[in-house]
């Protein structure tokens, strides 16, 4: 999620208007509501004094509202919470162990991720039991969702070879 749909998901969230919040931060009344529009839409990018103005405003933390960074531990907790927001991830725990869990009832987005991440575990499975090696893991990760419709294809390819026998 780009910068400005943070800000527009925090703005609403905090039941903000555009006008209000772009007068908050400093912006003329007049012209208030367009900048902010201009910054939601996403056809200008704040700069790092406006990010820190809008996150005191909108009482978050300026790395909630970037792009997500996860070269930090902090930045990879923000991005951990926009799927939250935006997915429906969870936090919980199973077995003593804190896990992420994704709720498939979220609506039609949810389910489809549902069906990513299934596919994905399935090949982890794979690979954690021997069946397939660590580069053929990778191949899948790295040209994911290529190489699982790749598979697919040739799955489908065999089974049209059978019926026609």
């Amino acid at each position: 999620m780009a910068i400005g749909e943070r800000i527009r998901f925090i703005r609403n969230l905090r039941g903000m208007t555009q006008k209000y919040l772009g007068t908050a931060v400093g912006f003329p009344e007049k012209t208030a509501d367009i900048r902010l529009a201009q910054y939601e839409a996403g056809t200008r990018t704040p700069k790092a004094d406006l990010i820190e103005k809008l996150a005191e405003v909108l009482d978050v933390c300026p790395v909630a509202l970037d792009v997500p960074d996860i070269d930090s531990y902090i930045g990879l907790m923000h991005t951990l919470f926009v799927l939250e927001d935006i997915y429906g991830f969870k936090i919980d725990k199973l077995d003593d162990e804190v896990c992420i869990r994704l709720d498939k009832n979220r609506g039609s987005m949810s389910v489809s991720l549902f069906d990513d991440l299934s596919a994905w575990q399935k090949e982890a499975e794979k690979y954690r039991n021997g069946e397939i090696t660590k580069d053929e893991y990778d191949a899948w990760r790295y040209t994911y969702p290529e190489y699982e419709a790749k598979r697919t294809r040739e799955r489908l390819d065999t089974l049209r070879k059978k019926q026609g026998e």
